[in-house]
């Protein structure tokens, strides 16, 4: 990752952690930078690979792509 994306984390972090509860990235063990979508992964998986989560999306603007949440059974 370069500059911009680094100040597009902090900032994504800065936003969700200002809403508390309704913050998305509550629970992340890893967070990743996929080039092509231009968007962090907020993932919940446990180390081992246990995963009750889909991993939360947000795009490098702030808007979140998709807030993740429990994996369709």
């Amino acid at each position: 990752m370069g500059k911009e994306q680094l100040e597009a984390l902090a900032r994504a972090i800065d936003e969700q952690l200002a809403r508390g509860r309704d913050g998305v990235v509550v629970g992340t063990w890893e967070i990743r930078y996929d080039k092509e979508r231009g968007a962090f992964l907020f993932d919940k998986c446990e180390h081992g690979g246990y995963c009750a989560e889909r991993p939360s999306v947000i795009a490098l603007d702030g808007a979140v792509l998709d807030p993740g949440g429990p994996i369709a059974e």
